[in-house]
C-alpha cells in the first residue's frame, strides 16, 4: 500500500488537473455556475423549515441553520458518493488505454464535491450572520467551537473516501452497487438526525427497555455521530424544541459527546484504509472488464 501512495503523489498534478475539470465541467454553460450547488440546499431547508415550522408547530430558536448545519455535510456525503460510484466505470476506456494510478478518479470526485462543501460553508457562515444581524438571535455567530471544525472535516472526508474507494470499484464489476447506494443513501438521510435532532431520538428511547443501547447503535452510524458534531460546532447553542411524553418542550442540546466523535473518527480512518486496500487489490482488474 505504501508504494500505492507514492505512486498517487507521483501523479498529484493529474489528481489536481482531474479536481479542477471536475469543477469546471459541473456548471458548463450554466448562467449560476456554482450557486447552483448552493441552490438546491438551501430551496431544501426553506421548505423543511417551512414545513416543520408552520404545519408541525416545531418552535426551536433558529431551526434553519440548525437543518442547513447538518444538511449541508450530508449533502457533500451524498454527491461524493453518488459521483464516484461512476467514476472508475465511466472511465473505463480510458483506464485500459493509459496508465495512472486509478485511484486518482474516485479521488477527484470526492475533492470537487469537498471543495464545494466547504464554499457552501462560507455561505453558510453568511447566512448565520443574517439571522444573528436580522433576527436578533441573541448569540454571536462565531463562537471559540469553530476551532473544531478542521478536526471534524478531516476525519469526515476520510470516511466519503474510504465509502468512495470501496464503492467505485465494486461498481465496475457489480453494477447493482450503484441502485443499492442510492437506496441506502436516501434511507440514510431519515435515519440520520438531519431534519430532527439526536436529542429527539435520546428523548424518545429514554425510559424504554435497552433505550441506551439503542442509541448508542444509533450513534455508531458515523454519519449520524458527525451530523450532530458539526451541528453542535457550526450553530450557537440555542434551546431546541423536542417531545418528552407527548408534549413539546424545549431542551438546551446535549453536550458534545468527545467519545461518539472518537468513535466515529476511528472508524473513518479505519473504513479509508479498508477501501483503499480492497480498491488496490481490484483495479488491476479493471481492464478485464468487458
Amino acid at each position: 500500500m505504501l508504494a500505492d501512495l507514492k505512486e498517487l503523489w507521483r501523479f498529484r498534478e493529474l489528481l489536481w488537473a482531474m479536481v479542477e475539470r471536475e469543477l469546471r465541467i459541473r456548471y458548463k454553460n450554466s448562467a449560476l455556475g456554482f450557486l447552483w450547488s448552493l441552490l438546491n440546499p438551501l430551496v431544501t431547508v426553506a421548505v423543511m423549515w417551512s414545513v416543520f415550522t408552520f404545519l408541525l408547530g416545531n418552535n426551536t430558536e433558529n431551526y434553519s441553520a440548525y437543518i442547513l448545519a447538518a444538511y449541508l455535510p450530508f449533502l457533500f456525503f451524498n454527491m461524493a458518493l453518488l459521483d464516484s460510484a461512476q467514476s472508475v466505470l465511466g472511465s473505463l476506456n480510458v483506464v485500459k488505454k493509459v496508465y495512472f494510478p486509478r485511484e486518482i478518479l474516485p479521488l477527484a470526485s470526492v475533492i470537487g464535491n469537498f471543495i464545494h462543501f466547504v464554499l457552501a460553508l462560507g455561505v453558510f457562515f453568511m447566512f448565520l450572520f443574517g439571522v444573528w444581524a436580522f433576527t436578533g438571535f441573541q448569540v454571536a455567530p462565531f463562537t471559540w467551537r469553530l476551532v473544531a471544525l478542521p478536526f471534524l472535516l478531516i476525519p469526515f472526508f476520510a470516511l466519503v473516501v474510504g465509502c468512495s474507494l470501496l464503492i467505485s470499484a465494486l461498481n465496475v464489476f457489480y453494477e447493482d452497487v450503484k441502485y443499492i447506494l442510492s437506496v441506502f443513501l436516501y434511507l440514510l438521510f431519515f435515519v440520520s438526525p438531519v431534519m430532527y435532532f439526536s436529542e429527539t431520538v435520546r428523548s424518545a428511547l429514554a425510559g424504554r427497555a435497552n433505550g441506551a443501547l439503542i442509541e448508542t447503535l444509533y450513534h455508531l452510524n458515523p454519519v449520524a455521530t458527525f451530523i450532530t458534531a458539526f451541528r453542535k460546532v457550526l450553530v450557537p447553542p440555542g434551546r431546541i424544541e423536542i417531545i418528552q411524553d407527548g408534549v413539546a418542550v424545549k431542551v438546551p442540546p446535549a453536550p458534545f459527546d468527545y467519545t461518539m466523535v472518537g468513535v466515529a473518527c476511528v472508524v473513518s480512518f479505519v473504513l479509508m484504509v479498508f477501501g483503499y486496500w480492497v480498491f488496490n487489490r481490484m483495479k488491476w482488474r479493471f481492464v478485464e472488464r468487458p
